[in-house]
């Protein structure tokens, strides 16, 4: 076994042993524990395997999932204390706020510069290069979450593109069914809702990802099978809470929207 070999499986069990533990946390600056052996890996410039590239995935995911949890939860105080024109709280809030979006930011730009640099050039196969595009995407979408006026515009118009490019391998390289393709549409859909202001748009990219799987269920593997149809069961629901928002006249047919409080839901790790 070379050292390379060796290094690389030292760093994916401390990984493992991280994720165990739910060591993801972000310490003085720096992505620790799990995020930060799986850094490393990617830096080998070696072709992750299916594990590595879930190990990475979830890490992030993790870290970054937090924080825009505590950001959405600042900015709903925020508004509250303004409109009690609390000046005071408010300007705590903000500083606070301020403080987790330096933090969110370092943290899309860490995983933004492993996938430029490292994973997307040693992708070798159809479903890691859609992996990663996506996962450009995802963490632009992040970006574009927060940031203001051009800055916003910029993240946006970056996330698009990864979509749009992670949609391009998909459609040649994966079935229809494939988890990581729906997870893909799921996300996208997400964007076009939540990003672009655009329901319709939103709808139209999540029907069709639902109804093309749906023609093809009955090729899905075992494997894949509890994977592919969460994945699909979240676009319906996100289909059932955004045909609430479209004109009577502008909505996909077929479907009946309700008034729902729920969040667009996404998958869990990148992957998925």
């Amino acid at each position: 076994m070379s050292s390379t070999e060796k290094e690389r499986e030292a760093h994916v069990y401390m990984a493992k042993l991280s994720e165990q533990a739910e060591r993801y946390e972000v310490v003085i600056g720096e992505i620790v524990e799990m995020v930060d052996c799986m850094k490393k890996v990617a830096k080998l410039d070696c072709e992750l395997t299916v594990e590595e590239r879930n190990l990475l995935s979830v890490g992030y995911k993790n870290v970054i999932g937090a924080r825009r949890a505590s950001w959405r939860i600042m900015s709903s105080i925020e508004q509250k204390e303004e409109s009690k024109g609390n000046e005071q709280n408010v300007k705590l809030i903000k500083s606070y706020r301020q403080k987790v979006e330096d933090e969110l930011a370092q943290i899309c730009q860490d995983i933004l510069n492993i996938i430029d640099k490292h994973l997307i050039p040693s992708s070798a196969s159809g479903e890691a290069t859609v992996f990663y595009y996506k996962m450009k995407g995802d963490y632009f979408r992040y970006l574009a979450e927060f940031k203001t006026e051009s800055e916003k515009k910029e993240a946006a118009d970056q996330s698009l593109k990864g979509y749009e490019a992670a949609s391009a391998t998909a459609s040649t390289e994966l079935p229809s069914t494939h988890p990581i393709r729906l997870g893909l549409a799921l996300n996208f859909s997400v964007f076009y809702y939540e990003i672009m202001n655009s329901p319709e748009r939103a709808c139209h990219l999540a029907k069709q990802a639902f109804d093309e799987a749906i023609a093809e269920l009955d090729t899905l593997s075992e494997e894949s099978y509890k994977d592919s149809t969460l994945i699909m069961q979240l676009l319906r629901d996100n289909l059932t809470l955004w045909t609430s928002d479209l004109p009577e006249d502008g909505g996909e047919d077929g479907f009946k929207g309700d008034e729902s409080g729920t969040k667009p839901t996404e998958p869990g790790t990148a992957g998925k």
